[in-house]
């Protein structure tokens, strides 16, 4: 590939603003305003919990509905996997939960994980796909971005002391292996260096330069190795993992939504909801459904099972807590099939069929 003829999946703004740049937001923002992160090592500001989690954290999970239960085509494609994932993933959350409280968050967090792992694998092969080149180097390329999200992990696996969780306390395997923990980072660093190196030679001697796939690399790398192990703090942490993870979802999918190809499907073919999120009408739309819905599960998780922001959800607060651990096993599975089911169908609906090209 010519460096001077980029991959995008829209335009040079769109990709760069809502794709490619939020980690490296993230750090600027760290950066400009030290002491606001440094005060909330261990627990999140209401404001930051209201924007980090609630709007784009379980925002982006609802915007999956855009590429499956609200696109006529992929909802008459895949009607059985669309029906069958959420209960066979609620049936078994339910015997997760009753299996244990600890067993079932274990599974959900280990899922979340590789939700989020492969998603920076699938924006490396997106941003790949006009490039002719050797194997190896694209396996090379591969093993950086598993590398520069599955090693910090390690690191926080083994390192054993982050003031930070994935979903709740101990949700990760404990491998308290302290002394191990540095040389995982060190690895990390290094093979992120080795990776600069190639790509400065291919540029060198190929006049061969991916900007946007680089960026991909290099923000994982930043977003995971400084979220998790160069910090050790639960906003910066969720900074990076959330801003970085939901902003390009939502912008991928806003993207690759199926579109109309003449006037004559514009009229017959789409669904209502697929006609009114057409257009910069469709923006607020999309941007404000997924809020609401987010908004109203939240609600129903703070007033039914964790009670942390009675703040922001004063108009729930009416609702009794559950303690009941049978009433729980069926509950929270319940409350988290979103998010479960996002998971699942996210490894559907960029391979169910042919790549789309994208929309405006």
């Amino acid at each position: 590939m010519n460096h001077l003829k980029q991959p995008w999946l829209r335009s040079p703004w769109v990709d760069g603003l809502f794709i490619l740049s939020p980690p490296f937001l993230c750090l600027l923002a760290i950066m400009l305003f030290p002491g606001f992160f440094q005060q909330h090592v261990k627990s999140l500001p209401v404001p930051a919990w209201v924007l980090l989690i609630l709007l784009i954290d379980v925002g982006h999970v609802y915007s999956t509905l855009f590429r499956t239960y609200f696109e006529k085509e992929t909802l008459n494609q895949k009607r059985q996997l669309l029906l069958w994932v959420p209960l066979g993933a609620w049936a078994v959350g339910i015997l997760l939960y009753s299996l244990g409280e600890g067993i079932f968050w274990r599974v959900l967090a280990y899922l979340a994980v590789y939700h989020f792992v492969r998603q920076q694998y699938g924006f490396m092969r997106l941003y790949s796909r006009q490039e002719q080149r050797p194997r190896g180097e694209h396996q090379f390329d591969t093993s950086c971005v598993y590398a520069a999200t599955l090693l910090p992990l390690l690191y926080w696996h083994l390192e054993g002391s982050r003031n930070f969780n994935w979903f709740v306390d101990h949700d990760f395997l404990p491998l308290s292996f302290p002394t191990a923990a540095p040389w995982v980072a060190y690895l990390n660093v290094a093979l992120f260096l080795v990776y600069l190196l190639k790509e400065a030679w291919v540029f060198w001697k190929c006049n061969r330069f991916n900007l946007p796939r680089n960026l991909v690399i290099t923000g994982t790398f930043l977003a995971w190795y400084i979220g998790i192990v160069h910090y050790n703090g639960d906003l910066i942490f969720t900074t990076f993992n959330v801003v970085s993870h939901g902003i390009p979802y939502l912008a991928l999918i806003w993207i690759s939504r199926k579109q109309p190809k003449n006037r004559v499907e514009q009229l017959v073919s789409p669904s209502w909801l697929e006609k009114l999120s057409m257009g910069m009408v469709g923006v607020g739309f999309f941007i404000g459904l997924v809020v609401v819905l987010a908004y109203l599960e939240e609600g129903l998780w703070d007033a039914l099972v964790w009670r942390e922001h009675p703040q922001v959800f004063s108009s729930f607060q009416l609702l009794p807590q559950v303690n009941d651990h049978l009433i729980l096993s069926i509950l929270v599975p319940l409350l988290a099939l979103p998010q479960i089911t996002h998971y699942i169908l996210d490894g559907f609906i960029w391979r169910a069929s042919k790549p789309r090209k994208v929309s405006a």
